[in-house]
């Protein structure tokens, strides 16, 4: 499992309740690792990881969550003003006409939470967790788990797949100015080609090296 150090805003971490989105996500986190349930934070949050901050109100994990761990899970969330009951979190893990989440607020601040749950059958996301990364981002979120720099970008295109949203261009392109040859281009082709995105992943591709960025101009499976 691969590591890192990296550093994003910091602030105190919170008393009692979270005063920036930063410390909610350190909630979640505490309930996660305090039910030992596997999580990586995905989303803006771990967009600005790897390429440039954005604002948000909300803070989204990829978690695998057994069924013996919802209980649990359930009460450490409640012991921080975050109310989701067991018997909706079995109902949401169970559904499977789409990617829905497990959503939670923070009764005080409103922040809002998204757990996406490993389904079987989801090879991505077992993928993404089987990949991610330990990094250190200093108070008040410490050493967590992330999405890798390339299951970030795979998700952002299919979120921009479904929905067009200018963001995910704009969170894709960040990441590969910053992290272009880091990349495993590579593992990148190969789920893009599985995942049918080709059209997407080179219209990225030709914007962030329009903008300067060194990726390749042929991103086959034999790049790294």
């Amino acid at each position: 499992m691969r590591s890192g150090r990296c550093s994003i805003a910091t602030t105190k971490r919170p008393q009692v309740d979270p005063a920036s989105i930063l410390e909610f996500a350190r909630l979640v986190i505490d309930a996660l690792e305090s039910a030992r349930v596997p999580y990586l934070l995905g989303g803006s949050l771990a967009s600005a990881v790897w390429g440039e901050p954005r604002s948000t109100l909300d803070v989204d994990f990829v978690v695998s969550l057994r069924l013996e761990r919802i209980g649990t899970l359930s009460r450490a969330l409640e012991q921080r003003s975050i109310l989701i009951p067991a018997d909706v979190m079995l109902s949401q893990l169970e559904e499977t006409r789409g990617d829905v989440a497990i959503v939670g607020y923070h009764l005080q601040t409103g922040f809002k939470a998204e757990l996406f749950p490993l389904r079987p059958g989801d090879a991505l996301r077992e993928s993404a967790l089987a990949r991610r990364v330990r990094i250190d981002l200093g108070p008040p979120l410490g050493r967590i788990y992330v999405h890798t720099a390339e299951d970030l970008i795979l998700y952002k295109l299919l979120y921009f797949d479904l929905s067009a949203q200018t963001k995910h261009v704009r969170d894709i392109v960040s990441i590969l100015l910053s992290r272009a040859t880091d990349l495993d281009y590579g593992y990148l082709t190969t789920w893009v080609q599985q995942l049918g995105l080709a059209v997407a992943w080179q219209l990225m591709l030709v914007e962030a090296r329009r903008l300067g960025a060194s990726v390749p101009s042929d991103s086959g499976p034999d790049q790294t």
